[in-house]
């Protein structure tokens, strides 16, 4: 008996259990390493004969082929598109994107609700440490469920009051202009839009009102949304920073981190002032039902509200779109009217005749309509410079695109610029005409050839509120200024979550009366 004891103990030595757990881990290794292979292998296999471009490293893929430089990295995706104008395949290390260029192709994926990618190498799974599952990234029953809530917030009723905002926020940005044109400087765009744009989005969606527009330089916020945005779109070109273990050690992983705390800590700001003063004896009387109003009282059908992490995740994805998205927009479409004089001059014309008459510079709901010229340049401006320049999502089931047949799982990337500068879709593609989008044209148009907000069900559900701030901003500048190009500044485009300018778009403001 005695002897049968020892042989037992011996048995579970501590020399034992480590050689135990180190085999263990090996043949887990092995196993998962041989998994790996065979579904390279059929991947592979499936998508062997999708077009796409050659010179596929067997472990890049296609990513040493695409330029680390913004511009070129573009320019390299209009060639694409020449050569593939309905669909093609990249590489992105051993996993396989179909880039949709296409309306014919495009439909296919955005009339359905299919998911983002949140999966390993998924374009938004890097994303979500930042705007978890709200809006953008959330799908099936969850994201359901958040459109449906959502959707009152963005009623007719619910927006207009809106556009009083839109002025305050703007004469703080003309006071902004206005102090570099009496010095004849000239005036970084995207900076002083971004702080107005913010500026908007908390007085409109939260009913915050900070000095965010009068801090000298760039908002923390702005910044580490910025900040944020890059680290993301670096990282799902890097597939050796796919594994959070890896990304989180280097010195961007770090920075991403502690920018997310940040954003993280506003929103639970603006959501913590709220509630204290709910618990105070209820919201104090005002003009309008902000969407933090709608996002704390939305019920559903069973009665129940979002939790305090789903209210959270909506706060900093409408933070996110509803102030950096409609930055760069109106930056772009800045730039495109300070370098074409004749479109400005027009814009400026019906501006002043909208106006004609009144006391006040300030637009109304009512004046929206009737900024027509204005508006066929802002659609124009957004197509050639596409603020938000792809959106991918994953199929559930298989998808039949120009008689090939996808698997699910397929990552299925809508590039935008390239739909928006696809010469079988747009003559001249590379020309700022704003007269595409007159009615007439608009008739012809397919609907998925135009797609700055996407299309389908999970289309930008603030689009309107988008269309006229951008609107009121740009007129309130144009009715003030003539915006001329700074040349001692070379604008070049850096695709990034939004379309940005890597060295900024620097405009001198020329006051008209």
């Amino acid at each position: 008996m005695s002897g049968t004891g020892i042989v037992t103990i011996s048995a579970f030595t501590p020399g034992n259990v480590v050689g135990t757990l180190v085999l263990g881990l090996v043949i887990y290794v092995l196993y998962e390493g041989i998994r790996f292979l065979l579904h390279v292998r059929y991947l592979s296999n499936v998508f062997r004969d999708v077009p796409g471009p050659d010179n596929v490293h067997w472990l890049y893929g296609n990513i040493l082929q695409s330029p680390s430089n913004g511009e070129k990295r573009l320019e390299y995706l209009k060639n694409l598109v020449k050569r593939f104008p309905r669909f093609y395949r990249l590489w992105i290390g051993p996993k396989p994107v179909i880039m949709l260029t296409h309306p014919d192709t495009i439909k296919i994926l955005l009339k359905t609700a299919e998911p983002k990618t949140v999966g390993f190498g998924g374009a938004y799974r890097h994303g979500r440490p930042w705007l978890g599952d709200g809006l953008l990234i959330a799908g099936g029953q969850r994201w359901a469920r958040s459109r449906r809530l959502l959707t009152p917030a963005f009623h007719f009723d619910v927006l207009r009051p809106y556009t009083e905002v839109y002025n305050e926020a703007s004469e703080e940005l003309l006071k902004n202009i206005g102090m570099c044109a009496e010095k004849g400087e000239s005036f970084e765009t995207f900076h002083v839009v971004s702080a107005c744009t913010l500026d908007i989005i908390l007085r409109c969606a939260f009913s915050y009102c900070t000095n965010c527009q009068n801090l000298g330089k760039s908002h923390p916020y702005v910044t580490a949304v910025n900040e944020i945005a890059e680290e993301w779109a670096t990282r799902n070109k890097k597939p050796w920073l796919f594994p959070d273990i890896i990304f989180y050690l280097t010195k961007g992983g770090r920075r991403f981190k502690r920018q997310c705390k940040y954003v993280h800590d506003v929103a639970e700001d603006v959501i913590d002032k709220r509630r204290r003063t709910l618990e105070a004896g209820g919201v104090p009387e005002k003009k309008y039902k902000d969407f933090l109003d709608i996002l704390l009282m939305a019920r559903d059908e069973n009665g129940k509200g979002l939790t305090r992490e789903e209210i959270r995740n909506e706060v900093d994805t409408f933070l996110f779109e509803g102030h950096d998205t409609t930055a760069s927009a109106i930056s772009w479409i800045l730039y495109s009217l300070a370098t074409h004089p004749e479109h400005q001059a027009k814009v400026q014309e019906e501006i002043d005749h909208v106006l004609e008459g009144r006391e006040s510079d300030r637009l109304q709901w009512e004046d929206m309509p009737k900024l027509e010229y204005l508006t066929l340049c802002i659609k124009e401006g957004m197509r050639l410079h596409s603020p938000v320049p792809f959106i991918q999502r994953e199929s559930t089931r298989e998808f039949i695109i120009d008689g090939k047949t996808l698997p699910p799982g397929t990552n299925l990337s809508c590039s935008i610029f390239s739909v928006h500068h696809n010469p079988t879709v747009w003559s001249q593609s590379d020309k700022f005409i704003p007269q595409r989008f007159s009615k007439e044209n608009i008739a012809q148009m397919d609907s998925f050839a135009f797609l700055p907000f996407a299309a389908g069900p999970r289309n930008c559900i603030g689009q309107t509120f988008a269309m006229n701030e951008e609107k009121v901003v740009i007129a309130r500048i144009l009715q003030r200024y003539t915006i001329e190009l700074d040349p001692t500044v070379e604008v070049k485009k850096h695709p990034a979550a939004v379309m940005r300018s890597k060295n900024g778009v620097y405009l001198y403001a020329r006051a008209r009366r």
